[in-house]
């Protein structure tokens, strides 16, 4: 079985360099799940977004491991990491912005992955 042919899983992150904790677990699960053969999408809205760009960089929340390493472990295992357009768009970032693993998707998508799969919130 691939990923492809597991429901998703939705790790909702709404934080960034605020709240570097709560902008980290959301991505230690998303790993995990991929690294284990899960189909894992972490949802970034609000300031979450910034996750998907290369500011991401600067999360490091005490006693975790650092956001970038995390990123690269889901998006290595097949991990996807959705920006919401909404949330974007008022935070000026682009699709010239997203790292590798990252896209901006609309709420249609994320409705739809809802549909087929769970949403999973930790923070």
């Amino acid at each position: 079985m691939t990923t492809a042919d597991t429901e998703p899983l939705l790790f909702v992150c709404t934080h960034h360099v605020d709240e570097p904790e709560r902008a980290t677990v959301p991505f230690i699960a998303a790993a995990t799940a991929s690294v284990s053969g899960h189909r894992a999408i972490v949802v970034c809205t609000i300031d979450g977004v910034h996750n998907g760009t290369a500011a991401h960089a600067d999360v490091q929340a005490e006693g975790t491991p650092a956001l970038a390493d995390l990123v690269t472990t889901l998006v290595d295992n097949g991990g996807e990491i959705w920006l919401c357009s909404a949330c974007t768009t008022v935070r000026g970032i682009t699709g010239d912005d997203v790292i590798e693993g990252a896209s901006i998707v609309g709420a249609a998508t994320i409705v739809e992955a809802l549909a087929t799969g769970r949403a999973i919130s930790l923070g």
